[in-house]
């Protein structure tokens, strides 16, 4: 067990310290306008270069692949059945999809669903 921890330690302290390298490797130094400005045939822009984001869009995305999520770890509760208690599956199973529907409610209830507005 002692080794183990070792062996974590050690690779947790590794990680850091090329995480810190390459934040500290990657940095620019010289912030030029003429590189950070969009190029339009050698003119400056007429008008901004970047559109408006849709705010909406994002959180739409993020609510899919939270519920992606979700029914990916849904799926593997079917073929843990016939394995397990079925009491203890069933109250596991109600819990999972009571919390899910509670977010969907909460989502919807917010208005984060509505395209229309």
């Amino acid at each position: 067990m002692m080794v183990i921890s070792i062996i974590a330690s050690i690779l947790i302290a590794l990680a850091v310290v090329v995480m810190m390298l390459a934040s500290i490797l990657s940095k620019k130094t010289i912030i030029d306008r003429e590189k950070s400005s969009p190029f339009e045939c050698g003119f400056d822009p007429k008008s901004s270069s970047r559109l408006p984001f849709s705010l909406r869009f994002f959180l739409v995305a993020v609510i899919f692949l939270i519920f992606d999520v979700e029914i990916a770890l849904l799926l593997p509760m079917i073929i843990v059945l016939p394995h397990s208690n079925l009491t203890v599956w069933l109250v596991v199973s109600f819990f999972f999809l009571a919390i899910l529907l509670l977010g969907l409610y909460h989502e919807w209830n917010q208005g984060a669903l509505n395209w229309a507005t």
